[in-house]
């Protein structure tokens, strides 16, 4: 049975569970007999080699190659297939968009890179799918069609090891079935070699965004900007380390702000986006890899629903670690705060204190009653040394920071019904209606004043 259900889970990437009656733990062992419907074992498990049909893979190239402006998205499916995707791209001279499970996929550091996609994306992103003529998928299940290309617009090819994924999303000419290395290393003799001339516009957008971010993030707060602290956690992220994030607004600033380099992991709850993930995660990527730095990212819903309860798991492990570096950093702004800004975004509802505001809960100190180290940072000049201490840190840290709940996590694209929503929970007495205005609009201006168009 433990082998069974180590293949089942190698093999279909899930959970499996064994169940043992208590009775049957004390009894002897006994081989199987030679007989009908007894269940026998053996071990180990090699993945097959999954590669389409030779002809399909004609038919895709076919497409690719007549494209002139390629566009990619990766999700979870190219995560181990970061050198092959690299070069399906240079050949094609595309850009590329990450869906959130698939922000590993690439590092950040190359220019065509766009950064995240969806209602946590970017605008590179945004531009690029709406502009391509040509879409290539790999391994992702991207579930908003409304941030892709038009249906009709752009001819699609989909990579996917999963027959189901094919054409769920945007419809696939030619659907290939396969592992994404394998597929993409068999495709990759049959392109031809693209120019560079899309990439430089894909480029100049991702410069412009980046300088768009930067400004965000430093743009004044009451008293902390959230943005502010992935972006200085960014530049400093150890190299192989690995991220997790909760499910609420700091999702928003993970998947913008932090930028991946080659080796990094990262992940969240992407498909049910189920608060109190981050530390669990955090917790498993630190069993799995003892050696590496670890980051889970906290909001302070997610973080008294399960995630303090979970603190006492790092407390009673972490000496095992060859590493100790585990650092959570919780956004406290007393606010079930992406639920506010969809009530107001996408229903023109104000936000209702009764049911949004949560304790103000000295999470440092928590950490420090249970054998962490706490740090507490309300001042944003502070942010950066903050994350350096934690860095280097001989335990695990909690640290804290007062993040103001009104810095709003802006679409990479604003519809006017969107504006239209914002105004209408205005005009109904939002309790914040203040902090609303002042924090959109130093949002919005960070964007046109480098040149960015957000509307």
């Amino acid at each position: 049975m433990v082998d069974r259900a180590a293949r089942i889970a190698l093999a279909n990437k899930t959970v499996t569970a064994i169940i043992l009656p208590n009775d049957l733990q004390e009894m002897p062992y006994q081989e199987p007999p030679r007989k009908h419907g007894t269940v026998h074992s053996g071990v180990g498990f090699r993945p097959a080699r999954v590669v389409p049909h030779a002809d399909d893979l004609k038919d895709a190239a076919d497409i690719l190659n007549h494209g002139r402006k390629c566009a990619i998205l990766v999700g979870a499916g190219a995560l181990h297939a970061t050198n092959e995707v690299i070069a399906v791209a240079d050949r094609l001279g595309a850009g590329a968009a990450k869906a959130l499970l698939g922000k590993a996929a690439l590092p950040d550091d190359l220019p065509w890179v766009t950064g995240s996609i969806g209602l946590l994306g970017t605008k590179p992103s945004w531009d690029l799918m709406a502009s391509c003529d040509t879409l290539l998928t790999i391994g992702s299940g991207f579930p908003y069609s409304e941030f892709l290309p038009e249906e009709g617009q752009a001819k699609a090819v989909q990579i996917d090891i999963a027959p189901s994924m094919l054409s769920l999303r945007y419809p696939a000419d030619v659907g290939l079935v396969g592992d994404a290395a394998e597929t993409l290393k068999a495709l990759l003799p049959l392109l031809s070699q693209k120019g560079d001339e899309w990439r430089q516009e894909i480029a100049d957008n991702v410069r412009e965004w980046w300088k768009t971010l930067e400004e965000r993030a430093l743009a004044k707060a009451d008293p902390v900007n959230p943005q502010r602290v992935a972006w200085e956690l960014s530049s400093r992220l150890p190299d192989h380390a690995i991220v997790t994030s909760d499910s609420g607004s700091c999702a928003n600033w993970y998947a913008r702000d932090l930028k991946m380099k080659r080796g990094m992991m990262a992940s969240l709850s992407g498909g049910l986006a189920s608060m109190g993930a981050a530390v669990p995660y955090a917790i498993a990527a630190k069993f799995a890899h003892p050696g590496r730095p670890v980051i889970g990212l906290v909001g302070d819903g997610a973080m008294q629903m399960n995630n303090m309860a979970e603190l006492i798991t790092v407390a009673k492990y972490w000496r095992q670690w060859s590493s100790p570096t585990l650092i959570i950093c919780v956004f406290n702004n007393e606010d079930l705060n992406q639920v506010t800004w969809e009530q107001r975004v996408m229903e023109g509802d104000p936000k209702f204190d009764a049911s949004q505001d949560i304790p103000n809960v000295p999470y440092h100190r928590f950490a420090e009653m249970i054998g962490l180290k706490g740090i507490y940072v309300d001042r944003p000049e502070e942010v950066g040394q903050a994350w350096d201490d934690a860095l280097l840190c001989d335990r695990p840290v909690v640290l804290e920071v007062k993040t103001d709940p009104e810095v709003p996590p802006l679409p990479p694209h604003i519809t006017f019904e969107q504006m239209q929503h914002i105004s209408r929970a205005l005009m109904k007495g939002d309790p914040h209606e203040s902090g609303i205005v002042t924090g959109t609009l130093k949002q919005l201006f960070a964007g046109w004043l480098s040149g960015g168009d957000e509307t």
